[in-house]
């Protein structure tokens, strides 16, 4: 297989149930803005990826798979925004509370949040992620 015949990701789907407040939750989360697009949606850039946040017609919105994964520079920066939006997680992480900073066993130092539509983040200072 060539580097050309290798599958590349290039956009991510978040379903929420609200896509103004979605847009104004993610925009101040991360601290990027929404590009709104046809269809109950918008874009923001996330690195190569694109991340598509959906509000689904005529049924509820199915969360992400456990997690979305951000390199981030600042994870102090952003973890003060997560918890001003009250959106840090508490369900532990390896006996470790997952909304706090703290460095996994892997190596990596990051926290966890959620959205207000159930979809889990995870949020990693870049420098530290853990590529297997």
């Amino acid at each position: 297989m060539t580097a050309a015949d290798i599958p590349q990701l290039f956009r991510l789907n978040i379903e929420v149930g609200d896509l103004a407040a979605a847009q104004r939750f993610y925009e101040q989360l991360l601290g990027l803005t929404g590009r709104p697009q046809p269809g109950s949606r918008f874009y923001m850039n996330a690195g190569p990826v694109a991340l598509q946040i959906l509000q689904p017609q005529g049924r509820a919105p199915h969360p992400a798979a456990k997690a979305l994964y951000f390199s981030v520079n600042d994870l102090e920066a952003v973890h003060a925004r997560a918890a001003s939006l009250n959106c840090l997680s508490s369900e532990p992480v390896h006996t470790l509370d997952g909304g706090d900073i703290s460095v996994k066993p892997w190596g990596e130092r990051s926290f966890y949040a959620n959205d207000p539509w159930g979809n889990p983040l995870c949020f990693v200072e870049a420098g530290t992620v853990y590529a297997g």
